[in-house]
């Protein structure tokens, strides 16, 4: 058939497909931008009906979410609100009933004594008379005695400080005589005389009225006691007799033992507990910062309103303990409680996206589906307008795109048919006589060729060319010479002769080294596996101007299966080329990129499996591992 017969038969493809030029890629600003998006909206939206559905769609669902989505974290947000500060409430009530506790044992001490006559006049006789005389009394008292149930004079309070481990001090105050008498842990008492002459402490004691405060100041130093973090709780002393006042009892509390009471509140727990004097001063603080000073905020907490700007935006809950004269303030930065359900606003965010992602997916993913069954239709069009003739559309549904597809592919299939009828015959007798003409080359000429210059080299004294030549023809032998079965010894002897040509073409800048256990030798291996590797080490990795360059072959057995690693020390491999040559591997489209390596890792995959292959790893400036892997085989494999 004449030449342009088949031009023709070409030029009708064009004709039968749709040959839309794509649109040029270009980038837009200012009005060309606004007439690009108008088109846009006039070719996919304006115009098409099932576009605006699946938009209207979209709206109405991401609408519908995003709302009954607000609403749920409303609600939720509202009830961790509420069960953060009903914990706080707990919390309060907890420290309270551990003070309530504290000062009712305090006031037993004292009704204990008035009920106790013995212990009573003891107390009594102790804070009216000078403690020289109060010893005497009391041996009076021991002589005549035959109770031997009788208190030891005034052991009944060490007793109650060695038996109350939150107790640090006991006091006992006389007005009349105007001393202390202190006990402390650890079994150590102290008498301190404050007179007024040259003490503030009788002053300070007639002033104080409250039963729950700071211990004073003066009465810490005569006592020696300066830990901050500690509470007084005071109980007047009277002769039952005569009611006149005696004295004081002061008991310092440690506020660190507060803390047990919060224990079971550590971990859900927002904010911190205070426990304030009448003044403000604080007796316990659970965030450790306000010991030693009045409450910054007293003036602002009012039990009236939930929320008080303090340091921050804060809950504020408050209990007074009217008889003793305390306060338990809970104060629960809003921030910190926000951050209770912050997690919950995550979640529920990331669920929301979930479900409108969700509900958009499976409309747009049936969308995208029928562009791309189009776009390939399209795509396979152009391959045939190029001239392949080859191409095919795999499409196996019944839809109308299904029926495009069989009809293009019927079309092309009667179109070869007719193209095959006019030159199949040409074109074979063409290669016929390629082949023929190839035949009369005879091999052996080569190889005597290659052997004469050989010894002519020698004898010139050009050693190196020789062994070049000597290599070259052997290596040459063995690409060209038929035969039956390639053995792993074979395949590393050729990539020997192979190396050895550059060795000598570089002088001795290029060394490699080849190990192999002997019981692996005889094992068969694909021919050409090994070179087309080494050829792209020393196309793309070797430096010439290194004196070092290095390769290196191992072979070794891994239960079923041999593996080969070629390993050099050459440029290495940039993590994009090297992503792009293993995806380059897998392409079934012919490509001139890393075609040796892509055809040693096809034939493996065709001769032993698809867990079978080729595996590159490289590091740049360090160098590059290739590895191949096949199973262990005795009899012979053929490529």
């Amino acid at each position: 058939m004449p030449a342009n017969h088949t031009e023709v038969l070409l030029n009708l493809v064009p004709h039968i497909v749709n040959s839309d030029q794509p649109i040029e890629q270009r980038s837009f600003t200012g009005k060309e931008l606004i007439l690009k998006v108008k088109s846009l909206y006039h070719n996919y939206v304006k115009n098409n009906l099932f576009m605006k559905m699946i938009l209207l769609f979209a709206l109405i669902t991401t609408v519908t979410i995003v709302t009954f989505s607000y609403f749920m974290f409303n609600v939720m947000s509202e009830s961790i609100v509420r069960n953060e500060l009903e914990n706080q409430k707990k919390a309060i009530d907890s420290v309270n009933s551990y003070m309530a506790r504290k000062f009712e044992s305090v006031e037993s001490i004292m009704l204990d004594v008035y009920r106790n006559e013995a212990l009573s006049l003891h107390l009594t006789y102790f804070l009216q008379n000078p403690f020289e005389d109060y010893i005497n009394y009391q041996l009076d008292q021991y002589a005549s005695s035959i109770n031997i149930d009788m208190p030891k004079g005034l052991d009944y309070f060490e007793n109650k400080v060695e038996n109350d481990a939150d107790i640090e001090n006991l006091l006992l105050y006389s007005s009349e005589r105007q001393f202390l008498y202190a006990y402390k842990q650890g079994h150590v008492t102290k008498l301190i005389s404050t007179n007024a002459a040259h003490s503030y402490i009788p002053d300070a004691m007639a002033m104080e009225g409250s039963k729950v405060t700071l211990p004073n100041a003066w009465v810490r130093t005569a006592i020696g006691q300066q830990d901050p973090k500690l509470f007084a709780i005071r109980v007047p002393i009277t002769d039952k007799n005569t009611l006149k006042n005696l004295g004081q009892l002061l008991v310092y509390f440690n506020s660190e033992r507060i803390q047990k009471a919060l224990e079971s509140y550590k971990e859900q727990l927002k904010g911190y507990i205070l426990v304030l004097g009448p003044t403000g001063e604080v007796l316990f603080d659970s965030s450790d910062n306000f010991y030693g000073k009045r409450y910054p905020y007293i003036d602002k907490i009012d039990s009236l309103n939930d929320t008080v700007m303090l340091e921050q935006e804060s809950y504020v809950k408050m209990f007074t303990q009217t008889e003793a004269g305390y306060t338990v303030v809970g104060v629960a930065p809003k921030a910190e409680v926000a951050a209770a359900y912050q997690g919950l606003k995550h979640t529920i965010t990331l669920i929301s996206i979930i479900c409108i992602i969700m509900v958009l997916l499976v409309p747009t993913l049936v969308v995208i589906n029928f562009a791309k069954r189009t776009n390939k239709i399209i795509r396979f069009m152009r391959k045939v307008e190029n001239g392949d003739l080859s191409a095919r559309i795999q499409d196996e549904k019944e839809d109308e795109l299904g029926q495009i597809s069989r009809s293009f592919n019927d079309m092309l299939g009667e179109l070869t048919k007719h193209i095959d009828r006019v030159y199949k015959a040409e074109i074979k007798q063409k290669h016929t006589e390629l082949a023929a003409l190839q035949a009369r080359v005879n091999p052996h000429f080569l190889y005597n060729t290659l052997e004469v210059i050989r010894m002519r080299a020698v004898s010139q004294g050009a050693k190196d060319v020789g062994e070049m030549i000597y290599s070259l023809s052997v290596l040459f032998k063995s690409f060209v010479q038929p035969k039956g079965e390639n053995t792993l010894k074979d395949e590393l002897e050729t990539s020997r002769l192979y190396l050895e040509l550059f060795r000598i073409r570089y002088k001795d800048k290029l060394s490699y080294e080849i190990h192999c256990d002997q019981s692996l030798a005889s094992k068969n291996i694909m021919r050409m596996a090994l070179q087309p590797i080494i050829e792209n080490y020393v196309v793309h990795g070797l430096e010439a101007r290194r004196p070092d360059n290095q390769v290196k072959i191992n072979v070794r057995q891994i239960e079923d299966r041999i593996q080969i690693q070629v390993e050099d020390n050459g440029r290495g491999i940039a993590p994009g080329r090297l992503a792009s040559i293993r995806e380059s591997m897998d392409m079934l489209e012919e490509s001139g990129d890393s075609f040796g390596l892509r055809s040693v890792h096809e034939r493996l995959k065709l001769l032993y499996g698809t867990e079978y292959g080729v595996e590159i790893n490289s590091t740049p400036g360090v160098g590059t591992i290739v590895t191949i892997e096949f199973p262990v085989l005795e009899e012979a494999q053929h490529v």
